[in-house]
């Protein structure tokens, strides 16, 4: 089925009046963006208020000390390539800056953020040469020239970064005067030109352009744009960019996307090409397209996914590794990957409206987004081990740290794309909470914030959501204004909140109970001001076991409680001991008591000196007692430690 578009110019109408990173010219459900609702507190508006408070800051303080954005000065001044530093791809970590703070200016209309956003965008433009090409490592005298190395360059990877800063900026400020739209197009126009169907017949080595170009013809209406993301997706799998020591599936050319049937290769391109795909599929109406990135979606979500949600379990290579293959203390789990997972569920979600997608979602953004900042936005993990062995060691905080360092939590990287990849997530996680179709609304993530939208017809529908969540279960839903006609309020039912109850309490004092089915708790009625929805989730912890198939984790047990994965932390344990040495007794539930989630274990004394392997008594447990888990997403907040997701049963 061929993947190019219908003649038709897309029609930005809808794609403007929404502020979210993604907004389908069709598709079952339609986004709620940053003008619908509004995060308001809890657990994602304290990130969110950190996100604004230090983590943008920092992020752009980095970028001046290490060189990146004095990289686009250099450039204007015609310097380079004297005096360039970062690596080939540091240009995308500005432009990943720029989207973070423009959907926070929307957020928040913070007035300074505006000002130091027009100075950068500023910058970033006086270095654009003549025919719209930008990037500070290709194309001058004494640099390699443009477009000669697509397997490691990273040049379209580049503009696609800087292409969904546009579309931020136009969505939370149409027709801003700043000329950042307008680079951007400068520049797609030349990606067009270089690569269309007459052009160079390839594409980048690390995908990204593919949904940043699909999102860029939704904001303008050009159907050219997302012609050309087509045109990528279809060219890739065929063996057209060179080989590597890791061969050609780590950047997805090795099998035609369509053919693929599991999420394979470096595991932040392959979700970054599937999202794509699925911008392409949708926009094409490439049925067959769409039907195999939600087959590649289930095989990967069941057999190369972690407790957490993290993707990846390969080290040298950034991988996923094949079906099962889920080393605990070798998982990489990038936090890119995580938000690169969130970007390809949350398309299908919008495609298809299963609460699965959701599902990932969740536990994605609790168990990686989340645990890769610190509390105080000022340094983070880039890779989430599910083991840590060995005590972490406190990060400089004047240093640049290696890129996959399982330790403490470090303030900067010599890669770092997880850092503005995570400021970027937090600062539009308001459009991730609900969407609209044409029954009502629905609500996917769990925060308390406000809905303020308007359904078909002009419907204005006014919603007010009440929730300690995760903390704990009850979800209320408040009715502040509501058309008469009647419509559906549907709410995600997590996948492990078996026992799920809905009440309606009527503004008229009748109380009703609705059923849960199917991933849904749906009402559906002539709503009045006044009425209340609410669901009530189980929040007890629960012990999990893994697939047999998992061979790294067999005969161990994790505990989860709510939508957060807990974890053994070692600053928890008594005597100097290590979760190494620790075991769980199996017919002993997890309780909750004193505001944490104890577990019953016995504890190994040190090993001895001799034959690691013997019969049941010479390696015996030693004393019982119960120990405190932590959750996941707290984990090296405390100090150098030892953890661990999964632990072994006595």
């Amino acid at each position: 089925m061929s993947t190019t578009l219908p003649a038709r110019p897309l029609d930005p109408d809808t794609a403007r009046t929404v502020a979210a990173p993604v907004v389908p010219s069709h598709s079952r459900l339609r986004p709620l963006g940053l003008g619908d609702v509004r995060i308001t507190g809890g657990f994602w508006g304290e990130r969110q208020g950190v996100n604004a408070r230090h983590t943008l800051a920092h992020i752009l303080g980095r970028l001046e000390s290490e060189g990146w954005l004095p990289n686009f000065d250099r450039a204007a001044a015609g310097t380079l390539p004297l005096g360039r530093r970062g690596r080939e791809f540091s240009d995308s970590e500005v432009y990943k800056y720029l989207e973070a703070a423009a959907w926070e200016i929307g957020r928040s209309d913070d007035t300074a953020l505006e000002a130091t956003f027009r100075a950068v965008v500023d910058r970033v433009a006086a270095a654009q040469e003549d025919d719209g090409y930008l990037n500070t490592e290709f194309g001058r005298e004494g640099q390699q020239p443009r477009w000669s190395d697509l397997e490691w360059g990273h040049e379209l990877y580049c503009l696609g970064h800087l292409f969904q800063a546009a579309v931020a900026r136009e969505r939370t400020r149409p027709g801003a005067d700043d000329g950042l739209l307008l680079i951007a197009r400068r520049a797609a126009d030349l990606v067009c030109e270089v690569f269309g169907p007459d052009g160079i017949p390839a594409f980048c080595g690390h995908p990204e352009v593919e949904t940043a170009l699909a999102e860029l013809a939704r904001v303008t209406g050009d159907a050219r744009y997302a012609e050309q993301a087509a045109l990528f997706v279809a060219r890739r799998g065929h063996e057209t960019l060179a080989d590597i020591e890791w061969g050609r599936r780590y950047f997805q050319d090795d099998v035609p996307v369509r053919d693929a049937e599991a999420l394979s290769g470096h595991a932040v391109r392959a979700n970054y090409l599937a999202a794509g795909a699925v911008d392409v599929a949708v926009e094409s109406d490439d049925h067959e397209l769409l039907t195999s990135l939600r087959r590649q979606w289930a095989r990967t979500r069941g057999r190369r996914t972690y407790i957490t949600g993290g993707q990846g379990s390969h080290h040298q290579d950034e991988a996923f590794g094949d079906d099962w293959e889920l080393p605990s203390d070798r998982a990489y789990s990038e936090t890119c990957a995580g938000i690169a997972s969130v970007m390809f569920s949350w398309r299908l979600l919008l495609a298809g409206g299963e609460s699965a997608y959701a599902d990932l979602i969740e536990r994605t953004l609790f168990n990686v987004v989340a645990t890769s900042p610190a509390a105080d936005g000022r340094s983070f993990f880039y890779a989430n081990t599910l083991h840590q062995r060995v005590p972490g060691i406190v990060a400089d905080p004047d240093a640049t740290s290696p890129r996959a360092s399982s330790s403490l939590r470090a303030p900067w990287f010599d890669v770092s794309c997880c850092p503005p990849n995570v400021a970027r997530t937090l600062a539009s996680l308001d459009a991730y909470i609900a969407t609209a179709d044409d029954h009502g609304i629905q609500i996917h993530q769990y925060a308390p914030s406000e809905i303020r939208t308007t359904l078909t017809e002009g419907r204005a529908v006014s919603l007010d959501v009440a929730t300690r969540y995760p903390s704990e279960g009850s979800i209320r839903v408040s009715v502040i204004d509501s058309a008469d006609e009647p419509w559906t309020l549907s709410l995600r039912v997590p996948e492990w909140a078996d026992g799920a109850r809905l009440r309606v309490e009527g503004a008229d004092g009748v109380t009703q109970e609705a059923p849960t089915a199917g991933g849904w708790a749906r009402v559906h009625r002539a709503f009045r001001a006044g009425d209340v929805v609410e669901l009530e989730l189980p929040m007890a912890p629960r012990v999990v076991v893994p697939d047999p198939r998992i061979d790294a984790v067999r005969g161990c047990v994790a505990v989860e409680r709510g939508p957060e994965v807990l974890a053994l932390e070692s600053v928890d344990l008594d005597g100097g001991h290590d979760v190494g040495e620790v075991v769980v007794l199996p017919d002993v539930p997890p309780v909750e008591d004193g505001g944490r989630v104890w577990m019953s274990v016995t504890t190994r004394g040190p090993a001895p000196d001799g034959w690691p392997y013997g019969t049941e008594a010479t390696v015996a447990p030693a004393a019982a007692g119960r120990v405190a888990l932590v959750a996941y997403h707290d984990w090296g907040n405390r100090g150098p430690s030892t953890m661990r997701v999964w632990m072994p049963i006595a």
